[in-house]
């Protein structure tokens, strides 16, 4: 993208959706609104007078659903899709089907409210666009401009005793193309896999319904995590939408904290939060895997993993949708091994024996 602004087309029939959109995202010095398009059919008129770079698409619109149209551009012409869904709860399933069907990212439409939840949903969904932006073009954005706040403003400062145990956990973070990575990885498991937590970047409500997905595919149990939940063998916890997520250790029991707090690495939940809680109250009985994604989120938290004793995975560039955050941490140094797609749930249960 260097020289160039990213061309967005946003399809939606609300016309207040189309305006708000418009205006968040073109506040964005590096994104522009190439058009609007209240329906499929007139976003094929657009896309034939000029490609974009990314399509924003409703689920629910008249004469063509999204998903049917999301079909045909991936079999026709592929071009970077971002689901713009509300949140609806019903609506989860069919938003999932589309990550399947090769959109690259759910972002929540945004609504008035106070001036944080406008601030957070331009931060979120501006980077949601340079990373659909970047899957297409196979390589991360030069530069983000959004200030970050780091996982001390959500990590309280006392410090938990490192004692080596008999159970490991492994903590996974993942954004862009992550839902369809996690797939990969926890369908392959076997039943007594070691206890996961897994933040994945993906707004709030859509979470429970992508753990409950999971849930049906997999040997495993997959559950959306709730406080003071367990770390199980054979279970793995998902960090709830919007909220972040922290290891924690009472005694021989490893368990989940769930947080509010403000963005952190811009994003709530946060890989960085998770992977440092990881590396101050598991240590060396720790797993780490950063997957897929934009940005540098759990870059830090990985290093700190590694200092602390875990060992530590990367997905490789070859199996990743966007390799920003994997490729951040083996810029740290944070990396004990690189491996594809296909061979890290193998790598995390020999190494968590």
């Amino acid at each position: 993208m260097s020289g160039s602004k990213i061309r967005v087309l946003i399809v939606d029939d609300s016309a207040v959706v189309r305006q708000t959109l418009s205006d968040v995202l073109s506040s964005d010095p590096e994104i522009e609104i190439m058009a609007t398009a209240s329906d499929p059919f007139v976003a094929a008129e657009r896309i034939r007078e000029q490609v974009p770079d990314v399509i924003t698409l409703d689920i629910e619109m008249p004469r063509m659903d999204g998903l049917t149209f999301l079909q045909k551009i991936m079999a026709q012409h592929p071009i970077p899709v971002v689901i713009c869904s509300s949140l609806a709860e019903e609506g989860a399933q069919s938003t999932l089907k589309a990550l399947e069907y090769g959109a690259i990212d759910i972002i929540t439409k945004p609504r008035l409210g106070s001036r944080q939840f406008l601030e957070e949903s331009r931060v979120t969904l501006c980077q949601a666009i340079k990373a659909a932006a970047n899957a297409r073009l196979g390589r991360r954005a030069a530069h983000v401009v959004e200030p970050k706040l780091n996982a001390d403003s959500v990590l309280s400062r006392a410090s938990g005793a490192m004692i080596e145990t008999t159970e490991k956990v492994v903590a996974i973070g993942a954004s862009t193309g992550g839902t369809e990575a996690l797939r990969v990885l926890l369908e392959s498991l076997p039943p007594d896999a070691p206890g996961i937590v897994i933040v994945q970047h993906m707004p709030e409500m859509f979470t429970r319904a992508f753990a409950n997905r999971l849930d049906t595919l997999c040997s495993i149990t997959v559950k959306e995590a709730e406080q003071n939940d367990t770390i199980l063998r054979g279970r793995a916890l998902i960090a709830p939408g919007n909220h972040h997520m922290l290891l924690k250790r009472s005694g021989a029991r490893y368990y989940v904290e769930i947080k509010d707090g403000p963005l952190v690495s811009r994003h709530r939940p946060s890989v960085d939060v998770l992977f440092r809680s990881a590396a101050r109250y598991a240590g060396q009985n720790a797993v780490g895997v950063i997957m897929t994604g934009m940005g540098d989120d759990g870059a830090n938290g990985m290093l700190e993993m590694k200092q602390a004793g875990a060992i530590t995975i990367a997905q490789d560039e070859q199996t990743c949708v966007v390799f920003g955050m994997p490729c951040e941490a083996i810029k740290r140094q944070a990396v004990d091994r690189i491996l594809p797609l296909h061979a890290i749930a193998g790598a995390m249960v020999a190494y968590a024996k």
